[in-house]
């Protein structure tokens, strides 16, 4: 199983750690319903390095993802993101992405944990010409920063005005004397950062610990928590986002899991864009629904929902 950099902190944090994808991941450290109104209150502090980031560099670097991305690349400025997906050529989802863009012609994909494996084999079989790709997951520790009070914490360690780090913008700055690359991204539906420490900075555990440390120190006085991937996943469900695996697979579309924002059709053709045509002409027959809940309760996958009377 693979170990998080960060797992000697967890533990000693008292995580409760579980087997997740081939990851040792903390489920939570209080509770989850405790860290879950943290990040909607407060501020939340995640380790999610379990994510997967490919470079792809080069000069037909933009060429090669407008082809097997969803999204248009074209319309990313130099340290812009977007959410994206990539598809099958029947439409169904390989997995569901984000996109930053780093330089000119580098880009990072960032991919769920369960498909790095499979998003990086799929670019490989599909690059041609002068694009390089590469899978740097194993040198990145990933962090997540989320709730209204993620700015006011993360401004204290940093000399960089946040104040033009918008939605889907990205920057490279110190935070706390390391460099970072700090999106104004998340999964949670709040205000908030996912930080990546890269490379030769993320090569040992001190450095990560630093970060980790810096942030819940500077974090006490707004009431910051430690959050597992119990919270994480409350959270999107809250605010609505699709799970890899729950309403996103190889046999739904971006159309039925009604993620339309992340397809441009009129980018020109990309895989997959046959069998999105197709459907937009002849109509869905099935589609993602957000339901309410009228009882206290956390809905869980493949839980039985009736409409009408509730039987005995």
């Amino acid at each position: 199983m693979k170990q998080l950099q960060l797992a000697r902190i967890h533990r000693s944090s008292g995580a409760e750690m579980v087997s997740f994808v081939g990851w040792e991941m903390p489920l939570k450290y209080t509770s989850i319903a405790e860290e879950h109104m943290a990040v909607r209150d407060a501020v939340g502090l995640f380790d999610i390095s379990h994510m997967g980031e490919i470079l792809v560099r080069g000069e037909a670097a933009a060429d090669f993802l407008q082809r097997v991305t969803t999204n248009d690349i074209s319309k990313l400025g130099l340290l812009d993101a977007h959410y994206s997906t990539v598809l099958n050529e029947r439409g169904g989802v390989k997995d569901d992405i984000f996109v930053y863009r780093l330089g000119e012609r580098e880009y990072m994909v960032v991919t769920n944990a369960v498909n790095v494996e499979k998003i990086y084999g799929w670019f490989m079989q599909q690059a041609s010409g002068k694009v390089d790709i590469e899978d740097v997951t194993p040198k990145t520790v990933m962090l997540a920063l989320q709730g209204p009070k993620a700015r006011q914490v993360l401004k204290q360690l940093t000399e960089f005005e946040l104040g033009g780090l918008k939605r889907f913008k990205a920057a490279f700055m110190k935070v706390a004397d390391l460099p970072l690359f700090v999106g104004c991204t998340g999964y949670t539906g709040e205000d908030g950062f996912e930080i990546y420490l890269m490379g030769e900075a993320a090569s040992n555990s001190a450095r990560a610990e630093k970060l980790w440390y810096a942030l819940m120190r500077v974090g006490e006085e707004v009431g910051i928590k430690p959050c597992g991937i119990g919270a994480r996943d409350t959270t999107r469900l809250e605010a609505g986002y699709v799970l890899y695996g729950n309403e996103l697979t190889e046999e739904i579309t971006p159309y039925e899991a009604k993620i339309p924002y992340a397809i441009k059709l009129e980018k020109g053709e990309f895989i997959g864009r046959g069998a999105l045509m197709e459907q937009k002409t002849t109509g869905l027959k099935r589609v993602r629904i957000g339901l309410r809940m009228l009882e206290r309760g956390i809905p869980r996958k493949d839980c039985k929902v009736r409409n009408g009377i509730r039987k005995p």
